[in-house]
């Protein structure tokens, strides 16, 4: 299949719907399978694991709401849920993007030649091995990207009633747009674009990225959903790679 010719999405949101196709591609769904068994067990289990927790967990939370805001708690309570899931899911989605990383990046390369008739220098299981340490030292970097952000956003939860408003809404935009960063990544490291390049690429069309990433963090709340929305990401982020910055980034 050739680089497509139609004019490109204006919307993050339809390049999800971009992936859901690719990801079903005739030689493609075999790049899927280990990415997708890794996601069912470990985000799977560590879904179940909050669902049967959370009970616990918000009443906690909630108890740092003034009393004179009380009266907010319908509101509130629904929020906590969010903010709660939102930081679940997003934790445990880069313990199995750290494990899969080698094999979200095979399949983006794999996806890419499919969609260009061009690929990266094409990686063997061996070459892949060897090149695991620079594939971990890249997963790293995302982490020290998150951290400091996420503990500052952690923060805001403990202001009495302005955090527990502000926080969930915080939250998930950092979230849509760290999963630009996450599923993104994985092309633009295919072909050894650094980081900080890749990050002030995305930086140009924030909106995009930002309804890619957020349509992402929404269905990864979802059950049985979650399970299966990673090699999508991956494909729907392959996706906008070739058509937004390959060309200018190979130049």
């Amino acid at each position: 299949m050739s680089q497509r010719q139609q004019p490109l999405p204006s919307s993050g949101f339809t390049y999800v719907k971009i992936g859901c196709h690719l990801v079903c591609l005739t030689g493609i769904r075999r790049y899927v399978i280990v990415p997708l068994l890794i996601n069912i067990l470990l985000l799977g289990s560590s879904f179940y694991c909050l669902f049967t927790k959370l009970h616990q967990w918000i009443p906690q939370l909630m108890s740092y709401v003034p009393h004179w805001l009380a009266w907010l708690n319908f509101v509130l309570w629904p929020l906590a849920v969010i903010s709660i899931v939102l930081v679940f899911g997003y934790f445990f989605s880069t313990i199995v993007s750290w494990i899969a990383a080698p094999f979200f990046g095979l399949l983006a390369e794999q996806l890419e030649q499919r969609l260009t008739g061009h690929a990266p220098n094409e990686m063997s299981w061996w070459s892949l091995i060897a090149d695991l340490p620079r594939i971990m030292k890249r997963e790293w970097l995302k982490l020290c990207y998150y951290l400091p952000r996420a503990i500052g956003l952690l923060l805001i939860h403990f202001i009495p009633g302005f955090g527990q408003l502000l926080a969930p809404i915080l939250w998930f935009i950092f979230g849509a747009w760290m999963m630009a960063i996450q599923y993104c990544d994985y092309p633009f490291d295919n072909h050894k674009v650094s980081f900080e390049s890749m990050r002030r690429n995305l930086a140009r069309d924030r909106k995009l990225h930002l309804e890619f990433g957020g349509l992402i963090s929404l269905l990864t709340m979802i059950p049985i959903v979650n399970l299966v929305i990673m090699p999508i990401a991956v494909c729907g982020a392959t996706a906008i790679w070739v058509d937004r910055y390959r060309q200018t980034s190979i130049q």
